[in-house]
């Protein structure tokens, strides 16, 4: 099984940014123990903060791989580009956010992307991605 995560604007910044709401863990840290827990799979990783560069690697990725785990940060919320290349691909790919955004701005309750999506899991931390990779290898 192949699986693609794709990250967001900002979320470079892990461990580093406003860590009341995303912790003090690395992305990359994060990863490394994904990948050891699911050995058996090939989990690739790609973070831009460009909403092109992310539709491209979609274009990319979404008619080979087996899964997309993907959060896009502010781009849930304002990218039907994105949205239109989800529902393009054929990969299903599920939207994920480390904090609940239903605890946050008002805007950020409303996703673009929900629809092109097979699910979306929010508010658990970075464990958020590890029940996503759950549901593509179970679901």
């Amino acid at each position: 099984m192949n699986i693609q995560i794709i990250n967001g604007p900002n979320l470079n910044l892990l461990g580093v940014r406003e860590k009341s709401i995303y912790g003090d863990s690395s992305f990359d840290s994060y990863l490394d123990g994904l990948r050891k827990r699911y050995a058996n799979i090939t989990i690739n990783y790609y973070q831009s903060n460009v909403e092109g560069e992310i539709i491209n690697k979609l274009h990319e990725v979404g008619f080979t791989v087996d899964g997309i785990v993907m959060n896009a940060g502010a781009y849930t919320h304002t990218s039907v580009a994105i949205a239109d290349a989800i529902a393009a691909i054929k990969a299903p790919v599920i939207e994920v956010h480390i904090s609940n955004v239903y605890k946050r701005e008002e805007f950020r309750h409303k996703s673009l992307l929900a629809a092109s999506c097979k699910g979306v899991i929010a508010g658990f931390g970075l464990d958020s991605y590890r029940l996503a990779i759950e549901n593509l290898v179970n679901g």
